[in-house]
């Protein structure tokens, strides 16, 4: 990498490590945005920073916070997520093999897809979902996290609409995630997917991750988390259409 693709991708860091920081769900999802738009580097070598800067701002945002995890609601989700991940991890792995514009094209729809999930709003539900539906988009989370990294906004739908405690939603959204990234992470190491541009790009990310998360829980903005959501989901759509589009122009030509 330039010089100059290593300093957009430390801009790319920042911009999600701070929308993470707000949001909650947004690192995976803006960076493999970010990086494919600017084709600083291959999606799966993305995902794989993505997984690694997930765990280490989850070990920072979970210090004290144990006691707070609805471990029913982990622990159904999280049995889900052991179904999903493989599943995600062998996809990718194929299509980054044989049709590198389908994968593009496929990042393009699951950011946008994501960004107009996460914006609906739905009314809360009264009574607490069954353990199968937490399994079911246990699942459906395993499967995006193991292709891009990018599991956050099923369980964020999920889980936001749960008559729980707003501190166990969030409490236990990070930690039922940080193990399906640790999952996820294992299973690319073990199958030789975890590439050395993936470890200089984490050793190139982790320290301004982990800084600016570190920053942003002592020193939360004032902004309002429902403007700063809209904005985000905005530069998703947005983000997730320069994907799209020369993937499509690429296939059809």
């Amino acid at each position: 990498m330039t010089a100059l693709q290593v300093a957009a991708f430390l801009v790319c860091v920042a911009v999600a490590s701070c929308a993470q920081s707000i949001t909650g769900f947004a690192l995976a999802l803006l960076l493999l945005g970010l990086t494919g738009l600017l084709h600083l580097a291959p999606l799966p070598d993305v995902a794989n920073v993505a997984t690694v800067l997930s765990l280490a701002s989850a070990s920072v945002a979970l210090r004290g916070a144990r006691r707070s995890v609805d471990r029913p609601a982990m622990r159904s989700s999280v049995a889900g997520s052991v179904v999903g991940v493989p599943l995600g991890v062998a996809l990718l792995a194929w299509l980054n093999a044989n049709v590198v514009l389908v994968l593009r094209l496929l990042l393009g729809v699951v950011v946008i897809a994501c960004a107009l999930i996460v914006l609906v709003r739905t009314r809360p539900l009264a009574r607490r979902s069954s353990p199968a539906s937490f399994g079911a988009l246990g699942v459906l989370s395993g499967l995006l996290g193991g292709l891009f990294s990018a599991s956050g906004p099923p369980l964020v739908w999920q889980f936001y609409r749960q008559p729980m405690d707003i501190d166990a939603v969030r409490d236990t959204l990070v930690a039922t995630l940080a193990v399906g990234g640790a999952l996820r992470l294992v299973m690319v190491i073990a199958s030789g997917q975890f590439t050395a541009l993936s470890l200089h790009l984490c050793a190139l990310g982790v320290p301004p991750s982990i800084a600016i998360t570190w920053w942003m829980r002592r020193h939360p903005p004032a902004w309002r988390r429902e403007t700063v959501l809209k904005i985000v989901c905005a530069l998703l759509v947005v983000t997730g259409g320069g994907l799209i589009a020369p993937a499509v122009q690429g296939l059809i030509g």
